[in-house]
Parts: C-alpha cells; structure tokens; sequence
C-alpha cells in the first residue's frame, strides 16, 4: 500500500477515535487475554466479565472496536449476535449509572472568569499576559459558538475571516458528526459584552499568527508553540483559568461551555429548532441533554 493511499486511509478515521478502538482492544487482548478473530461466546464472556468495572459507555465502546477489527480484516463480526446484544442490555438492566454530564457554565461564572483574564492581559509577565489574551479568546469563542475541545483545537487561522466589529466566519474540515467529511462554515457575531469577535482580534494581534492553530501552548517564559493544543487539554486550561484568578473551576470541563451555551439560550427564549440549527445538533435529544432545566418555583423556592 502507497504512503499517499495509507495518509488517506488514516485521514478517514478520527485520530481520537482510533486510539480509543486500540486502547479498548489491548485491553481485551492484553489484560483480559482473549484472542482476536473473538467467538460471539468470547466476547459474551468478556462483557460479562468487565460487567460491574465498566460502564455500559465504555463496553460499547470495546464492542465498536471489535467490529471494526473484525470488518477490516475479512472475519465475521461476533459483536452482531443475539446473545452478545441480549448481555449488553442485561448489564444496562443490572447496572444502571446516571449520565456523568459537566457542569453548564453560567454567564455570572463567565463574566467573572472573563473580568480577572482581561486583568491579566497588563501582567509584564510574558508567559502570563499571552495566557490571558489566548484564554480570553478560547471561552469566549467556545461558549457563544458551542464548540466542542476539539472544534477549538481544529480552528486555523487561515480558515478565520475576521470582519473587526462585525463578524467571524470559521470553516472546520470534518468533525465528530460530519461523517462525510465535508467541514462546515459557522459564524459568530461581534457582542456589546464578552465578546468573541474583539477577544480572537486580540490574541491574532498579541500572537502575530497569519496561519496555523489558533490556540496553542504557551511555556512560562512566554513562548508559543507551533503546533495546536491538544484536545484533552482543554479542560483542565478552563479549570486554571478559573483558578489563576482565585475562582472555582474544578466542577468544569470544556464541555461546560457547550452547555453552558444551549442552556443560555434556552433561557433566553431560543426555539429548540434555532438551537439545533446554530449548534449543529441532528436530534432533539441531543440537544436537551445539554440544557439544564430551570423550574419556576417562584416564591417557594427557598434562597
């Protein structure tokens, strides 16, 4: 197989995804000792094995890494049969855990984070003032569009068209759900407060960038970095963001800013359709699990 056919190949598949399918099947080969191509009875006994160590999530998840083992190398799928079907839903049965789900950042938790960065942004400090204008821009460009860590570590400058005071249109090539890797373009408009628009302006003047990632790591003498933030990253920059400015972050993650959007806009009248459509969810359940709900005891809430 030719270096270009093999890149184009590796280019349809998620690079997050792959390593997950690898790591969930050293697990089933290395740690558990099953061998691969798996019988149906196999895989049935290795479910029922991880049963009360894995969440039904994570299960899934090894069974999708197993079909496609099998799929590309010619062998039938075992994760297709009845009775490995019939055991999963058991185990959900037998089982059961709540949805683990971030934690929504509010726009008083925002504004506090957005205040004490802008602070920051006059640090002599190197190191500390490039944080600030990369932080500030980062929030605020994944709460108002919703992006997801891996939208953010995916922007590229060159892909961004900044109409200062008016405006950013983004392209992003393929993403989690854009199965047909045909990108999609997004826009944000400029905001009277926390505003996207003015915060990407301003760290595109402190950075220099002219192409690239937009967000990048910053070492302590103040030295970016070529090559774009991971990802999983993203969460715990939120956290210290929270926590360089005495605020408390430790309940967030980046998809709290995700949700922390759509539960916004739910409370600010926004149809579920316009929600969907402006996010890029394909589901109505999609998009509710990432509102919290807001019941109106009124006067018989306890403050």
């Amino acid at each position: 197989m030719s270096s270009a056919t093999d890149r184009y190949l590796k280019a349809a598949r998620r690079a997050s995804t792959e390593r997950r399918y690898q790591r969930a099947l050293e697990h089933y080969e290395q740690e558990w000792g099953g061998l691969l191509p798996a019988s149906g009875d196999s895989v049935v006994r290795y479910l029922a094995g991880h049963a009360e160590q894995l969440s039904v999530g994570t299960l899934r998840t090894h069974l999708a890494a197993l079909a496609q083992w099998h799929q590309q190398h010619g062998f039938v799928d075992p994760t297709k049969l009845p009775q490995v079907r019939d055991v999963l839903r058991g185990i959900q049965a037998e089982h059961p855990q709540p949805v683990k789900q971030a934690r929504a950042l509010q726009l008083n938790a925002l504004e506090a984070c957005i205040e004490a960065l802008q602070a920051q942004r006059n640090s002599e400090d190197a190191g500390v003032r490039l944080r600030a204008y990369r932080d500030q821009a980062l929030v605020l460009m994944g709460f108002w569009r919703a992006f997801r860590a891996d939208d953010l570590c995916r922007l590229q400058v060159e892909h961004v068209r900044l109409d200062a005071g008016q405006g950013l249109e983004l392209f992003l090539g393929s993403g989690k759900t854009d199965r047909s890797h045909r990108g999609r373009t997004f826009t944000l408009p400029a905001l009277k407060r926390l505003c996207p628009v003015q915060a990407y302006e301003d760290w595109l003047a402190q950075s220099g960038f002219e192409q690239g990632p937009v967000f990048r790591a910053i070492d302590r003498w103040g030295h970016i970095r070529a090559t774009g933030l991971n990802p999983n990253s993203i969460s715990r920059l939120l956290r210290l963001a929270f926590a360089r400015n005495g605020l408390d972050g430790e309940r967030y993650s980046s998809h709290s800013l995700r949700r922390g959007f759509a539960t916004w806009a739910s409370r600010n009248a926004w149809g579920t359709k316009a929600l969907m459509d402006y996010v890029g969810w394909r589901d109505v359940q999609s998009a509710t699990r990432y509102i919290d709900g807001h019941a109106p005891f009124g006067e018989w809430r306890r403050e």
